[in-house]
């Protein structure tokens, strides 16, 4: 499938989310199922009351025109295929059940497959939209150096490999390329899901949709606007979603045979006494007979009340699923594939360590102090009087300005602790090193210890370099502070682990008889820490997209239905491939909201383990109830086949089994049925540590 970066025309008006709405609207299977189901309850107490027929009898016929004559259409396009739908039998039997008498149930019938045929045509339309939004994430325009090095600006979609290209501060990257000269952080969290931005520097590769930060770039195109890695994701969320379950061609196949075999029996029923004699009126009402108590309404509510009432008590504990196939899918995972950063940890840094480097009184003379600084502490020493609260509100204030999230995070810590920042004068910032400013009159520097430190061999310096490995060998990113050109203290900052990331993991290893495997685009090291910390063996670190997505194909390639729970732009591609996908929705990115099979609203991973809990006991409940519908059709046909079934009595039985399979299903609604799969998802997970916190990402 050829995919082109080709934006669309702006919606006029409005929210994104009412823009949804309107779209919704806007699909005919949603309008003509909202009719049907109107007209269908605004008929039915009428006909309950005992109304007169011609106060409810024209409700009811408006709902099988409104909800039935469009799979009667297409029904009937099939039949041109050689191919029996089953929506035109359900239709059928609607009629069937009208002709004799049975308006109510055939009324029923309809709204249930109307109402269905909407839900999927609305899960369709917003897949598309959500493609369709990544693209807002590639510039229209992008800005290309000619040859005698004047500049033009020209659409994304004409850059060709070897084209270079001028990205200013906060543009975003027009083409996938590399680096030909300048420095700046770029943030790529729609790529890599990471939420800190990355230095880039001449030789590095940048991607197109990536923001830019504060310095200027000159990028060289290196792959066509179709092959970049953000045109990639949107072809693999196209070609994912259009891939059917091995669960939905087993339906269909079931479907084409009870088709054929239920027509097959009717006009058997109704012919083959008319051939020895029988009256007409008395064989067709045996075989209309044999067409309600045949009718799989109870096999259609078998299946739909246990899982609506699981995706129901799901929705009031903070679980969206999106519809009841995913519900029932959500139960058939053995295999489980977690992204890191806003998943396990919480994507957002803090400072978790504050070391003033110790000595550093003594080892800053009165004649190592800068030009025109006066000495201060004893015997001259400089600087003087630090401890951790007033070296953490000197880094806060020089940092208050910046944008970095790091910078961000000692600022918050400060505040956290009460302090007053003081103005910084002199403000500088440079990628991938940090910031300089003037605090108090004095000239404060905080940044990344290596850039820092360059150069210096005196003993604070290398002391400051082995607390700063000291923190990063714990999974720190370590931030040197340094005041007056000597080295401060070293402030360590983490992206926790979320409070649950463990009891989930260890829930799910329970629920599947296997660890979950953890695909990132961190590094390697703060990868393995994490995962050998909450239970995690298999480990896949530094991916991209489409990595992600080869990792989730060959678990299923070798027989595993793999479960993707993921956060970002960068997990879509993987949750769309997956068996099933799970997506965070608090902090969660719009397409992979939208890609997901499931969104944990509320963002407690703790309910993924128990949804899937709860989806195994619909699904045995769909088993009972499909044991339940088989033995009353059979029992059913037997009779009107072998003897003679009145059909009040068949009616009624037909009625009773679905009232049954109806209430069996609805046991799922309770909170007690919520409590009880938390229980079974706890009982078989394995004990693991907790650790307080995890830490990943350094400033570079």
């Amino acid at each position: 499938m050829a995919t082109t970066l080709t934006k669309p025309a702006p919606a006029p008006g409005g929210t994104a989310a009412a823009r949804r709405r309107t779209r919704v609207l806007a699909l005919p299977e949603a309008r003509w199922a909202l009719a049907a189901l109107v007209l269908f309850l605004a008929g039915l107490p009428l006909d309950l009351l005992g109304a007169p027929a011609w106060t409810w009898g024209p409700l009811f016929a408006a709902t099988y025109l409104t909800g039935g004559w469009e799979p009667a259409w297409e029904g009937l396009k099939a039949l041109k295929d050689k191919t029996l739908d089953v929506d035109l039998l359900m239709v059928v039997a609607a009629l069937g059940a009208a002709s004799i008498g049975q308006v109510l149930d055939g009324a029923l019938l309809i709204v249930i497959f109307a109402t269905s045929g909407a839900l999927e045509a609305v899960a369709t339309a917003r897949t598309e939209d959500s493609v369709r939004g990544l693209l807002d994430l590639a510039p229209a325009t992008a800005t290309r150096v000619l040859d005698d090095g004047t500049e033009e600006s020209v659409p994304t979609g004409d850059l060709v490999v070897g084209d270079v290209l001028v990205v200013r501060p906060g543009e975003r990257v027009g083409a996938d390329g590399r680096v030909l000269a300048g420095a700046s952080e770029v943030d790529q969290a729609t790529i890599t899901g990471e939420p800190l931005p990355v230095l880039k520097e001449t030789g590095d590769e940048v991607f197109a949709g990536t923001l830019n930060g504060t310095g200027a770039l000159r990028v060289e195109v290196g792959r066509d606007a179709a092959d970049s890695v953000i045109a990639r994701i949107v072809r693999m969320v196209e070609e994912a979603s259009e891939t059917k379950a091995p669960t939905q061609l087993f339906i269909e196949k079931i479907e084409q045979r009870y088709s054929l075999g239920m027509v097959a029996a009717t006009l058997a029923v109704f012919l083959v006494p008319l051939a020895f004699g029988a009256e007409l009126t008395a064989s067709l009402l045996r075989a209309m007979t044999f067409m309600i108590v045949a009718s799989p309404c109870a096999v259609v509510l078998a299946t739909m009340p246990p899982l609506l009432s699981a995706l129901a008590n799901a929705g009031r504990h903070g679980v969206l699923v999106k519809s009841a196939v995913v519900m029932e899918r959500l139960g058939q995972v053995d295999a489980v594939a977690l992204d890191k950063t806003g998943t396990l940890t919480e994507g957002t840094p803090r400072v978790t360590a504050v070391r003033v480097l110790p000595g550093a009184a003594r080892e800053k003379r009165a004649g190592d102090r800068p030009e025109g600084r006066a000495a201060s502490g004893p015997e001259g020493s400089y600087p003087a009087g630090l401890d951790e609260d007033r070296l953490l509100a000197l880094a806060a204030a020089a940092e208050h300005p910046s944008e970095h999230p790091l910078a961000r995070a000692v600022v918050l810590a400060a505040q956290a602790r009460g302090h007053r920042l003081a103005e910084a004068e002199d403000f500088g910032s440079t990628p991938g090193v940090g910031v300089t400013a003037t605090v108090d009159g004095r000239t404060v520097q905080v940044g990344a210890p290596a850039r820092l430190l360059r150069g210096a061999d005196d003993p604070l310096s290398a002391r400051a370099a082995g607390t700063a490995a000291e923190l990063e060998a714990a999974g720190h990113t370590a931030v040197l502070v340094m005041v007056d050109a000597v080295p401060a203290g070293v402030l360590g900052i983490e992206d926790r682990l979320r409070p649950d990331a463990a009891a989930a993991v260890a829930a799910l290893t329970g629920l599947t008889g296997t660890p979950p495997m953890l695909l990132t685009g961190d590094n390697p090291r703060a990868a393995a820490r994490l995962a050998a910390a909450i239970g995690i063996t298999d480990v896949r670190a530094g991916l991209l997209p489409q990595d992600k997505v080869a990792a989730v194909q060959d678990q299923e390639r070798a027989g595993r239905k793999v479960m993707v729970i993921g956060d970002g732009v960068n997990d879509a591609p993987a949750l769309a491939a997956a068996h099933t996908g799970v997506a965070l929705g608090r902090a969660g990115s719009d397409l992979a909201l939208e890609t997901a099979d499931a969104v944990i609203v509320r963002d407690e991973l703790a309910t993924v383990p128990t949804v899937v809990a709860l989806s195994r006991r619909a699904r045995a409940l769909v088993v009972q109830n499909l044991a339940i519908a088989g033995f009353f059709i059979a029992v059913l046909v037997l009779w009107d086949l072998l003897g003679t079934l009145p059909l009040p009595l068949g009616v009624l039985g037909h009625e009773g089994s679905t009232v049954l399979v109806g209430l069996n299903g609805l046991r799922l609604l309770r909170d007690a049925a919520w409590r009880r799969a938390a229980a079974e998802a706890v009982d078989g997970r394995v004990t693991t540590p907790v650790p307080p916190r995890s830490g990943d990402h350094g400033r570079e």
